[in-house]
């Protein structure tokens, strides 16, 4: 079990995420979206969509930051153990917080509005739901066992699995004595990246390289050009018979 859940699971669900997505981006390109639902309820949304995607970013880099870094590196710096604990304990927990509540207020509007709950799919649940238990667990560990139990030094363990996860060479015996909360949480993880192409989570490999290069988008409003072209009849007698005025 512990070859298959940290040894071919992680490349699994990685590997279906990435067939998926090119899957999605070549033969149905049009579902490439993450499907607003702004015109159905707005000022929940805009309150959980800036919690979420915010918090969000500082949690990646958080993340990034972690287990993408040697605890070599930190030690070469001068960073000591204690400091780089209570930093990452201060502000990952704030960045978790924020976008747990985030989350939190996405999925109570989904499920509670019910003109937004008419127009979800049991995709949009799905991942509504496992990127809220997912920032559930991970909060948990980071406030909870970390300020309870004692700061886990998870630099020694899946930093360098995760790293060597990336460099297909990964060693899945590093994962055995994490805390199974921390495991949980990043079983959860993967499950979220297997789905994600499945899902308006794809939405997030969209990146607007060519906007600033993009042709501008003209609108215009709908009442006054209605005003205008009443004002224009009013001023032009009618002539002829309705199917000649028909293209008016």
């Amino acid at each position: 079990m512990t070859q298959f859940l940290w040894g071919a699971f992680p490349y699994l669900a990685l590997s279906v995420m990435g067939v998926g997505t090119l899957y999605r981006l070549v033969l149905r390109p049009v579902t490439w979206s993450a499907k607003s639902s702004e015109w159905l309820e707005k000022r929940w949304l805009r309150w959980g969509s800036l919690l979420f995607h915010w918090g969000l970013l500082f949690v990646i880099g958080g993340h990034v930051m972690g287990l993408l870094i040697p605890m070599a590196w930190y030690q070469a710096a001068g960073i000591p153990t204690e400091v780089y604990h209570l930093v990452a304990d201060m502000i990952g927990g704030l960045a978790g917080l924020v976008t747990w509540l985030g989350s939190l207020i996405l999925l109570v509007r989904r499920v509670g509005n019910r003109r937004v709950r008419a127009n979800s799919s049991f995709a949009d649940f799905l991942a509504l739901g496992l990127l809220f238990v997912t920032i559930t667990l991970g909060d948990m560990e980071t406030i909870g066992y970390n300020n309870i139990v004692g700061p886990y030094e998870y630099r020694a363990t899946v930093g360098p699995w995760a790293r060597e996860l990336l460099t297909l060479h990964v060693n899945p015996n590093l994962m055995v004595h994490v805390p199974i909360i921390l495991q949980i949480h990043i079983l959860f993880a993967f499950l979220v990246f297997a789905v994600s192409p499945f899902t308006r989570l794809v939405h997030v490999w969209s990146f607007p390289v060519r906007y600033p290069w993009r042709a501008p988008m003209q609108y215009r409003s709908r009442t006054r050009y209605l005003e205008r072209r009443a004002a224009r009849r009013e001023d032009v007698p009618v002539t002829g018979t309705p199917e000649t005025r028909r293209g008016d």
